[in-house]
């Protein structure tokens, strides 16, 4: 992650981008201030000949300066060249850049920021607003620079033949400069509108494709585009108040700089009349008011790109500003050897500091052990899981793994030592070769097939058509539920971790399928430290412990023999799954 402080404006973070490449940016300004000069020597060049070449019939002397400006000519396409190409480059390093950096960011935020954010708008902000960012990093210094130079030099010029008609353009200049500014007000506000209508199209259509299937299977395709069109609906009207905002800023510049052409004329000829002003002297400073048009309109599209550009840059600016609130502390510990002794002390937590779903729980598992966390569904089980690891910070208490708090654990190593395989599956789309060798990247083919083989995949692998090379598509689609499971199992064989979360492993497979997965998961487990999750009693029962939890906290405790005696929740469930009444247990009267 970079070093950067987004805490400062954001003009100076995106100037703090060119630092990097200021070489390639100095080269790309240097052309484009000669460039500025061509156009300034050009009408003096006129104006020269005009007055004194020709009248003298200095011919020889007219063709030298004529082949003169063809050569400057020549050299301004070259300098135009590099301004195009590299100046665009600069711009694509710079995006580059803060995709990196964006990159970076979003995968140091907690789940919390993603439990809070569509997917589509994120990728909105990574992908089509950092696009306009690169027009505005290459266009907007270059057509800044260049306007400033020729617009100075210009009146300058102007200023030396004619200070009168220099004075009628000191005049008109302030009310473009004034305009420019009360425009683009109203356009970064139309434009950061169009940025939001754009995610929220991203983010639609991305839940749109990804729930394809669902919308299929429930036929509810004209309800997905009737909800697509809302949101294109949108969108245009965004679009259309954009547009509105610049077709009023670009006719008004337009009526601007045309009627200036007009008031140099009409100046102009006053002048000639009063004999102060020769014809010569007219044509070169209208010469001059036409270079001085052209940075005004350069202006133009520098204002147009910056309203879109900034906009875009905002929205990066605002994820930088995201400060993520689970990070390592000063001096955090570096754990190369867990046991797996872990320790749940006390402990309470709330999403968003609001309603509270874990009351002061108190657990002790051994190293080597195993944990089973039953109960009804939204009492806690996942999200107790999710501590361990330090998805979310826990609000009170303490969880201890070898008696070091979590928290003065390095992140790095924390999760290095913790392995989990969850219900939802997620595989990458790539091969099955890459999704098990994701369990620690860099291991040999040898450790990979090893992996396979402990998950019972290995043989199902060797009949598809690629092997170890068959792509498994957009979240393993290509894959069986339970082939998927096996994948992820191997995932957690290669990483090796002496602690695992089993997050309902197995409960969204057939009994077939479960019982296969169920012996590669008691492999998987042997010698770790492990915590269950489970709503299928049967695969629990040899859990060295099992805590039977609701939204009221921990209810019960023990083995499967000494719950099943008990009259409590855990029978209650054994009894809802089972239809057999546990011994020594008491159950209320059903009414009716």
């Amino acid at each position: 992650m970079p070093s950067k402080n987004f805490d400062i404006p954001p003009i100076r973070i995106f100037a703090g981008y060119y630092r990097p490449h200021w070489k390639l940016f100095a080269a790309d300004m240097l052309c484009a201030s000669l460039i500025a000069g061509v156009d300034l020597v050009f009408p003096m060049m006129t104006k020269y000949t005009i007055e004194k070449l020709l009248p003298g019939e200095l011919y020889l002397f007219f063709f030298t300066i004529i082949a003169l400006m063809f050569v400057l000519y020549l050299l301004r396409t070259g300098f135009t060249w590099f301004v195009t190409y590299w100046g665009h480059t600069v711009g694509a390093y710079i995006e580059a850049d803060m995709r990196r950096d964006l990159f970076s960011r979003l995968q140091e935020l907690p789940f919390s920021f993603y439990d809070n954010n569509r997917t589509g708008h994120i990728m909105s902000r990574v992908t089509t607003d950092l696009f306009e960012v690169t027009e505005l990093a290459h266009h907007g210094p270059e057509d800044l620079f260049i306007s400033i130079i020729t617009l100075i030099g210009s009146f300058v010029l102007i200023f030396l033949i004619q200070w009168e008609m220099a004075l009628v353009l000191a005049v008109v200049v302030p009310v473009m400069i004034l305009h420019t500014i009360y425009s683009r007000k109203n356009m970064s506000q139309a434009s950061r509108n169009v940025k939001e209508k754009t995610a929220e199209i991203i983010a639609n259509l991305e839940s749109s494709i990804s729930g394809a299937r669902v919308a299929k299977a429930f036929t509810n395709e004209s309800y997905e585009r009737h909800k697509f069109k809302g949101g294109n609906e949108n969108y245009k009207s965004a679009r259309k108040n954009y547009y509105k905002s610049m077709a009023g800023f670009h006719s008004r510049m337009e009526f601007i700089t045309h009627i200036l052409n007009v008031v140099v004329i009409a100046a102009g000829g006053f002048l000639i009349m009063q004999r102060k002003m020769t014809l010569a002297e007219l044509i070169t400073c209208n010469l001059f008011v036409n270079a001085f048009l052209q940075p005004i309109r350069r202006l133009q599209n520098f204002v147009e790109q910056y309203t879109t550009g900034m906009a875009g840059f905002g929205r990066f600016v605002e994820i930088m500003r995201v400060k993520p609130d689970i990070v390592d502390r000063p001096g955090a510990l570096m754990l190369d050897h867990i046991r797996g002794n872990i320790e749940y002390r006390d402990v309470s937590f709330s999403y968003n500091n609001n309603t509270t779903v874990l009351r002061r729980i108190n657990l002790s598992i051994p190293e080597g052990s195993s944990m089973a966390l039953v109960g009804p569904s939204g009492g806690g089980k996942t999200t107790l899981c999710h501590l361990l690891p330090r998805f979310y910070e826990i609000r009170e208490g303490s969880i201890t793994i070898d008696g070091h708090d979590i928290r003065d654990i390095s992140l790095e190593s924390l999760r290095r030592n913790i392995g989990i395989v969850q219900q939802d599956v997620f595989l990458f789309a790539g091969s099955i070769r890459e999704n098990i060798a994701y369990g620690r990247i860099g291991a040999s083919d040898e450790e990979i097939i090893e992996a396979a083989k402990r998950a019972e995949i290995h043989e199902d692998i060797l009949k598809m058509p690629q092997g170890y090379d068959t792509l498994v598509g957009e979240r393993g689609l290509k894959l069986s539920g339970g082939q998927k499971q096996r994948v992820s199992i191997a995932r957690i064989f290669l990483k090796n971790p002496p602690i695992l979360i089993l997050d309902e492993a197995t409960s969204a497979l057939d009994s077939a399928t479960e019982l296969k997965i169920q012996y590669a998961l008691e492999e998987l487990s042997r010698g770790r430290t492990t915590l269950v999750i489970a709503h299928r009693l049967s695969t629990i029962r040899s859990a060295h412990c099992i805590a039977v939890i609701d939204d009221e906290g921990i209810r019960q405790q023990g083995r499967h023999e000494e719950l099943i005696l008990q009259a409590g929740l855990y029978a209650d469930l054994h009894r809802a799954q089972f239809g057999v009444l546990s011994p020594g247990a008491e159950y209320p009267q059903m009414a009716g």
